[in-house]
């Protein structure tokens, strides 16, 4: 089928929290943050490579895909997707790292709704292009704060709030993720802050707030990684949703 080459790393079908209706998500490997949290530390890392379980055998993650040959597999779930206003949604890792794979899949995809969940920690033309190319961006903030953001990502925030703007001036439909960090980012301030940058956004649609689980840590030792949050991981993170219902912004704890 040729085309481009891209690193899988799982392919969920009949996902229904991901964008709109039954849809299958594509997880893409590489990803340029360390998220202390990472619940999927399995794409981390660009390549292939193998998990060792608790329980049984060593397997390996990651393969790689020519973009005709996943489209393909996408397309013979159209039926599902049509009837239930669903689609395909890639995520990761950051899947937007592997861009020229992903927007020759996504071209392949005439008809069938698109979503991609991101950091927005990728360069401004490759951001600009999948706003363009998707029906629908699911991009998460992870915090407001620029030191907290460096300590518990390995990375600052001026890139993925630059791109958080950029979805709040453009045409694109977009849904915000906020990963509730207890002790980090679940604090009153910083949802305030996130509500005001959000605030008169015309395609948002709402934010979705993803409370913290302590299963996060669950794979890191089979992918060879020390699972090291650095926050309290017995407490619960607070949904602050005031500051959005105050400014009418639709948010929803998933």
């Amino acid at each position: 089928m040729g085309g481009e080459k891209g690193i899988i790393f799982d392919i969920k079908e009949f996902a229904v929290y991901d964008g709109p209706g039954i849809r299958t998500t594509v997880f893409m490997k590489g990803c340029p943050l360390r998220c202390r949290w990472c619940h999927n530390p399995e794409g981390l890392s660009k390549e292939p490579q193998m998990l060792t379980p608790k329980e049984g055998p060593p397997r390996l993650s990651g393969r790689e895909w020519d973009a005709g040959e996943l489209a393909g597999r996408l397309l013979k779930d159209r039926d599902f997707y049509d009837m239930s206003g669903g689609g395909v949604t890639f995520s990761g890792g950051e899947p937007l790292w592997q861009w020229p794979f992903v927007r020759e899949v996504v071209s392949r995809l005439e008809g069938v709704h698109t979503a991609v969940e991101t950091s927005g920690h990728v360069p401004d033309d490759v951001f600009e292009e999948a706003m363009n190319a998707f029906n629908l961006v699911i991009m998460d903030i992870k915090t407001m704060d620029e030191k907290t953001h460096r300590a518990f990502t390995g990375s600052g925030n001026a890139l993925a709030l630059s791109h958080a703007r950029a979805l709040c001036d453009g045409d694109t439909p977009f849904i915000i993720r906020l990963p509730l960090i207890p002790g980090v980012n679940d604090s009153l301030e910083n949802m305030e802050a996130v509500a005001d940058l959000l605030e008169g956004a015309k395609k948002l649609l709402r934010v979705e707030m993803l409370p913290y689980h302590q299963t996060a840590g669950a794979k890191h030792k089979m992918a060879g990684l020390v699972y090291d949050p650095g926050f309290d991981t017995f407490r619960d993170p607070r949904a602050r949703i005031e500051p959005f219902e105050l400014l009418g912004i639709p948010v929803k704890t998933l």
